[in-house]
């Protein structure tokens, strides 16, 4: 039975990741700070993975065949990942971030090869950092990487928004209940992906074990498109109530974006059209494909909200600031 461990988890796309793999057989060990329930059938070790010492020495007699890690961000954290994994594994599986390629985009569609550069987000620069000390150990060391950059991927659990609160996406939703202005960024007329977990897995799982993905790089991702107006309509249609669109130009929410990192998740990421070739995933996983449906998922995370009171997190903080745009701009 093939080995992994897992860094981390117990999130939105590791989740599913771990699903999956313990579906196809694999053996799985999950390193995290055993903060959260674990799914039947896992071995747990239980570290801090910036505590390098401890968990040197947790591994110290173990072999994996692969090895994936959900929660690293900058080049120190790359740097760390190498230092214990030479030797503990025959594949090193990295998450990194769609959000990496170069805003704005100079062509379409999006591949692998698309140069990555957002002078926008620290998160994303973070990626482009470890992904460039990884690609570097791989050329000159042969340290086994493979690169994922997953796009916008959600379980189901709410709706996807393109601009909510610090509390999660239920006040946009209460504000299409209560038949508010909702703010959408430019136009709404960007493109956008978004990729249900159960489908990414499907991909990432393909990947682990595969000695063809060494050195490689591969995004995963929904083929399917929608605009942002297309995205908030399907969320108001299934509260039942009409959408009040506020479009409002990008900059000019960055620019006003208070306690809200848009000059980040906005330039940097979902203000930007994004068309994905998922060419070269699928020629390493022959049967990845996408079932769930944007529209399906859509439905199913604004459902799932509207039928789970412990989600419905009221942002007051987040409404008032919204109303502020919408005066400024001329909405009310």
């Amino acid at each position: 039975m093939k080995k992994a461990l897992i860094i981390g988890g117990t999130g939105t796309i590791s989740t599913s990741v771990v699903d999956l793999a313990l579906r196809k057989g694999w053996n799985i060990s999950l390193l995290n700070r055993g903060r959260k329930p674990l799914p039947a059938g896992v071995h747990s070790i239980v570290a801090d993975i910036h505590d390098e010492a401890a968990v040197a020495r947790l591994i110290e007699n173990s072999h994996y065949d692969v090895v994936a890690q959900f929660i690293g961000f900058g080049a120190e954290d790359a740097e760390r990942d190498i230092r214990l994994f030479t030797g503990h594994t025959q594949q090193y599986i990295y998450v990194s971030s769609a959000s990496v390629y170069q805003k704005p985009l100079s062509a379409y569609p999006i591949t692998e090869s698309t140069p990555a550069r957002n002078p926008y987000w620290i998160y994303s620069q973070g990626k482009i950092a470890a992904e460039d000390v990884f690609n570097r150990a791989y050329r000159e060391n042969g340290f086994p990487v493979t690169i994922v950059r997953p796009s916008h991927t959600y379980d189901g659990t709410k709706p996807c928004v393109a601009i909510h609160g610090n509390k999660g996406v239920w006040q946009i939703v209460k504000r299409i209940l209560e038949e508010k202005p909702v703010i959408i960024p430019g136009d709404g007329t960007s493109l956008w992906t978004l990729t249900h977990a159960s489908d990414f897995a499907k991909g990432f799982v393909g990947l682990m074990g595969n000695p063809c993905a060494l050195g490689e790089t591969y995004q995963i991702t929904n083929d399917e498109v929608m605009t942002w107006n297309q995205i908030h309509s399907i969320i108001a249609a299934t509260c039942g109530k009409p959408l009040n669109p506020c479009h409002v130009a990008s900059d000019f929410l960055a620019a006003h974006q208070g306690n809200y990192d848009l000059q980040g998740s906005l330039l940097g990421d979902k203000a930007n059209s994004v068309i994905f070739d998922n060419t070269k995933i699928k020629r390493a996983v022959p049967d990845f494909r996408c079932t769930v449906t944007m529209a399906e998922g859509l439905r199913q995370g604004t459902e799932n909200i509207l039928s789970c009171p412990a989600l419905q997190i009221e942002d007051e903080e987040f409404d008032h600031w919204c109303d502020e745009i919408v005066k400024m701009t001329g909405g009310y």
